[in-house]
């Protein structure tokens, strides 16, 4: 048993680009939770864990060596490794990659945990195929089966369903009782656990609280509400819609798969103009699969009988062309986008439905593109590469990426993953606005209840 006395993470005048920490240090059995918003520095906080984050920082550190990252990076990195192994151009089937079960041990204690993070369904799944809750909990216990007995995580919550919270929280617990230290990172004020013990708040670069949890919780100031992202539609003019109830999508007897592996059957659905719809179920029950046929990413979009815009998909049609009418925010295009740009290119390339900017743009298109920096607060952040952004900020770039043409259908699969309350607050609202002004017909995923608002007019549930 760890000595209950004796820290295990200790932090003294510490200085680096974007966050300053006068003193912190964490005890072994007690969990510490870490909140700040999208632009508090919580991200830089995030990458002091890193062999390279203290580069070029003041102070001192002790971290230690038994340690495991568990980030939105960390994820991104076994993707693009997954994809560079990717050998479906030189095979007659999509390679799945490395099955899940590949990055765990193969012991008792590590069966143990797979049951009880419910991973054993996925375990012959490829990485790539996993939604990124999924992604995160095998991870988690990739840190924890190879010995990491101190786990640092960053926004565990994000993509979780309901039930999956829930286990979480009492995988953490198990963790913590078998002497695991724990420290995670939240920027939402409603992800704070129950169980963590003790609280820090980061707030405009600087550590501003931290101690009990009971203590620090009561001092957090209600979240800033932010830039008015409504502003952007003043030059909207009137209603877009047309009158009628044309039909945007519609799916007949539905499919999909991978391998010999169903994801769902016998699905049909449409969605109409202004028919809102949310999309809801657990963890891996195909709702962002589903999201990605009809967006035209996942293979089945041609195995099924699928009419998107009152074209049937297979029959000639340029999935160009149907895409000039979509705005897409998902985690699968999140993880696509590992390509160079800056912020400013990766919004204009909204404009042309591609991941990265390879046309000309218009003097009208860039000044569009910083409006919408503006309204999402990264105006000072045009010229910063894409990958450098925190993910929190990458989201909203891809976010306004999504919305700058005002589509006819917007596809938002998870959107607000990695957002702070006031920029969720913000995305909402302004879909508000959108649905008022009849701009965009939504499809949306989320397992946040919430984020269900009434608006919308159809639910599809896979539960």
């Amino acid at each position: 048993m760890a000595d209950t006395g004796k820290n295990w993470l200790s932090i003294e005048s510490m200085q680096v680009d974007g966050l300053e920490i006068e003193s912190f240090h964490a005890k072994n059995r007690e969990a510490w939770c870490f909140y700040g918003d999208n632009s508090s520095g919580i991200d830089r906080f995030v990458d002091l864990f890193r062999d390279d984050g203290t580069a070029g920082a003041a102070g001192s550190f002790d971290f230690p060596a038994e340690l495991g990252i568990v980030s939105f990076k960390d994820q991104q990195e076994v993707f693009e490794q997954e994809v560079v192994k990717d050998e479906s151009d030189f095979l007659d089937r999509i390679d799945p990659g490395t099955p899940a079960r590949d990055f765990l041990q193969n012991s008792a204690a590590a069966q143990t945990l797979i049951h009880q993070f419910r991973l054993d369904h996925v375990l012959d799944s490829g990485y790539r195929q996993l939604s990124s809750g999924e992604s995160r909990k095998l991870l988690i216990l990739k840190a924890v089966t190879e010995g990491s007995r101190n786990l640092v995580v960053e926004n565990p919550y994000d993509g979780l369903d309901v039930e999956s919270c829930a286990e979480f929280d009492r995988i953490m617990l198990l963790l913590i009782d078998s002497g695991i230290n724990l420290l995670i990172i939240c920027t939402s004020r409603f992800d704070i656990p129950g169980w963590c013990t003790h609280l820090a708040w980061i707030d405009n670069g600087k550590m501003e609280e931290s101690g009990p949890r009971g203590i620090i919780i009561d001092k957090l100031a209600h979240s800033r509400n932010g830039r008015d992202w409504q502003i952007i539609l003043e030059e909207a003019d009137g209603d877009r819609y047309e009158a009628g109830p044309e039909t945007l999508i519609r799916l007949v007897s539905g499919h999909a798969g991978y391998g010999d592996k169903t994801i769902f059957a016998n699905l049909d659905f449409s969605i109409r103009t202004s028919q809102h719809t949310l999309v809801t179920g657990p963890n891996g029950a195909g709702k962002s699969t589903l999201l990605s046929i009809i967006t035209g990413d996942h293979p089945d979009c041609y195995t099924n009988e699928l009419y998107v815009f009152g074209m049937r998909r297979g029959s000639g049609e340029s999935i160009w062309e149907l895409k000039q009418d979509m705005g897409i925010v998902s985690p699968a295009l999140h993880r696509e986008h590992y390509i160079p740009g800056n912020s400013l290119q990766i919004v204009i390339s909204g404009f042309f439905d591609s991941i990265g900017l390879y046309r000309q743009y218009s003097h009208q298109q860039q000044q569009t593109a910083r409006s919408w920096l503006k309204v999402i607060g990264l105006e000072d952040k045009e010229t910063m590469p894409f990958r450098k952004l925190g993910f929190g900020e990458q989201r909203l770039v891809l976010i306004a990426r999504a919305l700058i043409k005002l589509p006819r259908l917007l596809v938002l699969d998870e959107p607000t993953h990695g957002l702070d309350d006031a920029n969720r607050a913000n995305l909402l609202n302004f879909l508000e606005v959108v649905v008022e002004k009849q701009i965009s017909t939504i499809i949306y995923v989320s397992h946040r209840r919430d984020e269900y608002r009434r608006f919308f007019k159809q639910h599809i549930d896979f539960g």
